[in-house]
């Protein structure tokens, strides 16, 4: 009877996840429900799925990822891929899928994907592109360079321990290699030739993010005393590192120069109005060669005990502010907000200083502010608080801390000095302390549906295996095959070894058809040393799904994919590995 209704489960699971009738982490509830409900797990089985350590890692590599991209620290990679490729997207997108895959066969290919989602990102705004064509075979090329080595997965490592264990010899460090391989260059190839053109066009929202004219602000900058700004010319001084951003006006006391029109070097005490995007004007602030002119000194833009935040206070029509000067509002006068900028659409810049503008319909303020006060903010009728803002801006002061961190993970889970789950906890908690992370940002990054629908599958993994369909359905599957050949038999191990791990953990898959695998070729007289490496290759072909591996989870969010779409690029790959697997295995490892 159990079997009856895990199997119920099972279908109506996969029905749902490919036509996402409802959302993915909905479906993922009712999975625990019905196991509960069902009593083929117990409360405590059906919940288990919460603590599985790839529910930690995953949520954990979600964090990371966000303080490597808050800090900018993927943006040194970035820029020089995209500078290897000269404008050429097929090159730039064959140096990550071939940099991915190399790394992925010697370091846990989870952090590798991290690292590389933002640079895809990234690299799809600079080319006007979207994310969604190049993310899945992003995962994919991780996956196969996985295949390459014995450490590339941990799949890899418990078929081997296996093996040995059953008498037919571990896996040497390079054995898989020779398959391997070739596998993952058709794999790849096909990915760069096929992904463009089957995968959706999706909007890349990140690229919203980025120096458009609709996210641009007038602001004012003070020159203080001592500043390395003095005797530079206001037109170049800021860019190179900023060159979207507009130096306007100079105004010196009284007087005000129009650069490049009027020739004129910046002075003490002068005051620079610019325009230009969030993130600029936040970065410039956080040096000390510039100041908010009428603020307190040392403003704090980063991780702290009160985490101020940088918000867009948006004036309503209802706002009694409206005509108003900003110098006049309580606004200006609160001090525990300061006024960073202030954006018009159409703004014509005859206004010669920001708190002489009259305020009107739709302007934007930009400003810092303690976190406590946006509740008083909301509470009035005079702004709409927009908070996105403040999880835009880069803090590439903490650049060098995010990368050490970073590569400290890698190393140290590449190494077997920690397990993955250990490195990745304690790097998302070294972010936050580091200050390359606000916990604010931290619980923004976490990825709910994502992390939902991990725990759930693992609920429907364990329910399979207790109740003993896995084996049930693995051996009628085999079963069909009896009276064909050796080679033909192989290629059906490796396809059912390939459906399972879509459903269940490759490791799962790895430890239960290992030992049926094995007993198929003793029944047919042959070496089980090629059935050993099918269950290897087949085990790691989990491209169909999203829930077949971390890294497909990974880039599930971020895209904005749906259930369905990697059936698209992944049923073809599953085939790819199918095909070469099938033909190649027998003549590397003769029967």
């Amino acid at each position: 009877m159990s079997v009856w209704i895990v199997s119920t489960i099972l279908v109506v699971t996969l029905c749902l996840l490919i036509t996402e009738k409802i959302t993915v982490d909905l479906t993922a509830i009712g999975i625990i429900v019905a196991l509960m409900i069902s009593r083929v797990l117990s409360p405590l089985e059906a919940v288990a799925g919460f603590a599985h350590p790839a529910v930690i890692t995953v949520g954990s590599m979600f964090l990371i990822s966000r303080g490597m991209l808050r800090t900018g620290a993927v943006g040194y990679i970035g820029q020089k891929i995209l500078t290897l490729a000269r404008g050429n997207v097929t090159l730039a997108m064959l140096v990550i899928l071939l940099t991915v895959a190399v790394a992925s066969a010697f370091i846990n290919n989870t952090p590798v994907v991290v690292l590389f989602i933002p640079v895809v990102m990234s690299m799809c705004c600079e080319f006007n592109l979207s994310p969604s064509k190049f993310l899945i075979p992003l995962s994919y090329a991780s996956i196969l360079g996985g295949t390459c080595t014995l450490i590339g997965t941990s799949t890899n490592i418990i078929v081997s321990d296996l093996s040995a264990n059953s008498g037919y010899g571990a896996i040497g460090m390079f054995e898989l290699s020779i398959v391997g391989v070739p596998i993952a260059i058709i794999g790849i190839a096909f990915l760069l030739v096929a992904a463009p053109r089957i995968m959706p066009a999706l909007l890349n929202p990140s690229c919203e993010l980025e120096n458009s004219e609709h996210r641009r602000y007038l602001a004012e900058l003070y020159i203080p005393r001592g500043s390395k700004l003095i005797d530079t010319e206001p037109n170049h001084v800021f860019a190179e590192r900023y060159p979207h951003l507009e130096v306007l006006e100079l105004i010196r006391y009284s007087h005000i120069f129009h650069p490049p029109r009027d020739e004129v070097k910046i002075s003490a005490d002068d005051l620079l109005l610019v325009k230009g995007s969030a993130n600029d004007l936040i970065e410039i602030l956080n040096h000390e060669d510039v100041e908010l002119p009428v603020s307190e000194k040392g403003l704090s833009f980063g991780a702290g005990k009160k985490e101020p935040v940088v918000v867009e206070l948006i004036i309503p029509p209802q706002s009694s502010l409206l005509g108003k000067r900003l110098l006049q509002t309580d606004l200006k006068r609160d001090p525990d907000l300061h006024i960073i900028a202030i954006k018009r659409s159409g703004l014509h810049f005859t206004e010669k200083q920001i708190h002489d503008v009259n305020l009107k319909i739709g302007d934007i303020i930009l400003a810092w502010c303690e976190v406590d006060k946006l509740d008083r903010l909301r509470e009035g009728a005079d702004f709409i608080v927009v908070e996105d803002v403040h999880h835009e801006i880069v803090q590439k002061r903490n650049a060098w801390k995010a990368l050490l961190i970073f590569a400290g993970m890698i190393v140290a889970a590449s190494t077997g000095l920690a397990d993955i789950m250990i490195c990745a906890l304690t790097a998302a908690f070294l972010m936050i302390i580091t200050g390359c992370l606000q916990m604010r940002d931290a619980y923004r990054a976490l990825q709910g549906n994502v992390l939902m629908l991990i725990a759930g599958t693992i609920a429907l993994g364990m329910a399979m295996q207790k109740t003993g369909t896995s084996r049930i359905y693995a051996e009628a599957f085999l079963g069909i095959f009896s009276n064909f050949s050796p080679v033909f038999i192989l290629g059906a191990v490796i396809l059912l070894t390939s459906i399972s791990t879509q459903i269940l953990s490759n490791n799962a898959t790895a430890v239960l058809l290992l030992p049926i695998a094995i007993s198929t070729a003793i029944g047919l007289g042959v070496d089980p040393r090629p059935f050993v490496m099918a269950v290897c290759f087949g085990a790691s072909a989990c491209f169909a799904t999203p829930i077949g591996y971390q890294t497909n989870l990974l880039v599930y969010g971020p895209a904005g994919y749906r259930f369905s779409d990697y059936l698209k690029l992944g049923i073809p790959l599953n085939l790819v590995v199918l095909m070469l697997g099938t033909l190649l295995i027998p003549i590397v490892w003769p029967f």
